[in-house]
């Protein structure tokens, strides 16, 4: 028989009952917090994700750089007796030789320029083609951003982006004349535009403050690998068509890495699917050896001090925050921020891709020539990653970007004969040296300049001026000589002297939305 006294547990007078245990209390960390604590800012999940999500980098720059090799203009020789029927091998250009008297060495499928004629007054056609690609890298930059963001996620809009590239790569093979290349060009580029913005915040979301920056540097040794990698296919397939269907495999390879990807925890909090999100950081505390316990709730960076109703406590759907372009114009602080970080992505892009349009001028092995140029970038970015946490974000930026300037007014300068000649193409490959370490810290400044709710719709505008940068680019080309290198300069100056007016974002939290960020830079 139990005897029951008031505020007492016994049995039988001697004999205690354990009084009822508490339920433990509810810890609420931020992703950043959580990382750090409990789940480890980069251990083998992190790598893993990390490493199958980047491949996608090398996708963007094969899908971006096959037009070098597509739309070359390929050797060509006088045909038997061509001499004396107004051939000379010693000619300028095929413009100064009679119809008939010549051919191209390799046939007319060895580029877009022998098999339609793009040459002399149809010269215009290969820039034309070039700078409509990169159009469609603006447009899709900013849809593929907001969809990211917004309903398909990082993952989900990756996914559509590889297999939208593997469609219109496999089409552009099967072009039946220039316009309908021109057409299939436009829609790669489109799909091509939202690579980079997705899988960069995909790759660096999971990781932690203090591992992300290298993380976020690294990425662009990937894209550098592509071209290298690009080189070797062109190499093997020298047919124009051959080469598109060719450069194409990659994407639909990656379709089937996608599914050992992760979406991104921070995507899911956002959208109010903590549950998920959850299940991810367990997933990473799990592969990182660590414990995460069941009482930790993973919440907005703005909730944290905030009491929640059960239901959230216990990780139940919330109502989810979205945002758009239209609510970094509504802040003050963000839209400064994006105006400033678009107009610096324009000018870097006018010099990077400016200073190297030429590498088919060159006069050399086109193949070794597009290797050796993406091989000469890795300097760049490890210097970068050595100085970038020690001088911070603001510093490096300025300094790059006036240090490419410098050497380009330089150029600008100097004579293009003789000996003057060699110093010039030293100024410009340091300037290319600047501008990709500037490139590199770009894309990790911009993703801790904007919260995660806007992140990628911010990153897709900035891709937007970066690709309208490129599409500038090749008419800076066709200007020439010091006029072109003073205009680099320029921009490199310029872009520098925004960049003063960016905020230090080293050592500062990476925030979740907007009111986050706006009491952050209050502080």
């Amino acid at each position: 028989m139990v005897d029951i006294l008031p505020n007492s547990f016994s049995v039988h007078g001697d004999q205690e009952l354990e009084p009822p245990a508490e339920s433990p209390e509810i810890e609420k960390l931020g992703v950043d917090d959580m990382l750090q604590k409990y789940c480890g800012e980069f251990g083998s999940w992190q790598l893993r994700h990390f490493l199958l999500t980047c491949l996608a980098w090398a996708l963007e720059s094969i899908h971006t750089t096959v037009m070098i090799f597509a739309d070359r203009q390929p050797g060509w020789r006088c045909l038997d007796g061509g001499s004396g029927r107004g051939c000379s091998p010693d000619a300028h250009s095929v413009c100064d030789l009679r119809p008939g008297s010549w051919e191209w060495i390799h046939g007319k499928g060895s580029s877009t320029v022998a098999e339609w004629g793009l040459v002399c007054g149809e010269r215009y056609k290969v820039g034309l083609v070039q700078s409509l690609f990169f159009v469609g890298c603006m447009i899709g930059a900013g849809v593929f951003g907001h969809l990211s963001d917004s309903k398909l996620g990082r993952k989900g809009s990756l996914a559509v982006i590889c297999l939208l590239n593997a469609v219109f790569g496999n089409l552009t093979a099967l072009s039946p004349h220039y316009w309908t290349y021109v057409l299939f060009r436009i829609l790669t580029g489109f799909s091509t535009g939202g690579v980079g913005v997705c899988a960069f915040v995909l790759a660096t979301e999971p990781i932690g403050p203090n591992k992300r920056t290298v993380a976020g540097m690294s990425t662009f040794y990937f894209y550098s690998a592509g071209i290298a990698i690009l080189s070797g296919i062109a190499y093997i397939f020298p047919s124009w068509r051959a080469l598109y269907i060719a450069s194409s495999v990659p994407s639909i390879l990656f379709i089937l890495i996608l599914p050992f990807i992760n979406e991104s925890p921070r995507w899911y909090l956002v959208r109010g699917k903590t549950k998920q999100a959850m299940k991810i950081m367990q997933q990473i505390a799990k592969s990182n050896r660590k414990h995460l316990p069941g009482s930790v709730l993973l919440v907005l960076d703005e909730e944290v001090d905030v009491n929640m109703t059960p239901n959230e406590a216990e990780g139940e759907p919330r109502k989810p925050i979205t945002g758009s372009v239209i609510d970094i114009l509504r802040s003050p602080v963000a839209r400064f921020r994006l105006f400033l970080t678009m107009t610096i992505y324009f000018t870097v892009t006018v010099v990077y891709y400016g200073l190297t349009l030429n590498v088919v001028n060159l006069k050399t092995n086109l193949y070794l020539n597009v290797f050796l140029n993406a091989i000469s970038e890795m300097p760049a970015f490890i210097l970068t990653i050595v100085l970038l946490d020690k001088f911070g974000r603001k510093r490096l930026a300025i300094g790059t970007q006036f240090f490419s300037g410098l050497f380009c007014i330089i150029g600008s300068l100097l004579k293009s004969h003789g000996e003057w000649k060699v110093v010039r193409m030293v100024c410009g490959i340091l300037g290319v040296f600047g501008m990709a370490g500037t490139y590199n810290l770009l894309l990790i400044y911009s993703l801790e300049l904007f919260p995660t709710v806007v992140r990628n719709a911010a990153l897709g505008c900035a891709a937007q001026a970066l690709h309208m940068g490129a599409i500038v680019a090749p008419f800076v080309v066709v200007l020439g000589g010091r006029v072109a290198f003073a205009v680099f300069g320029a921009c490199g100056i310029l872009g520098g002297a925004l960049a003063v007016y960016l905020p230090e974002t080293l050592n500062r939290p990476l925030f979740d939305t907007l009111a986050a960020m706006e009491r952050g830079e209050s502080v």
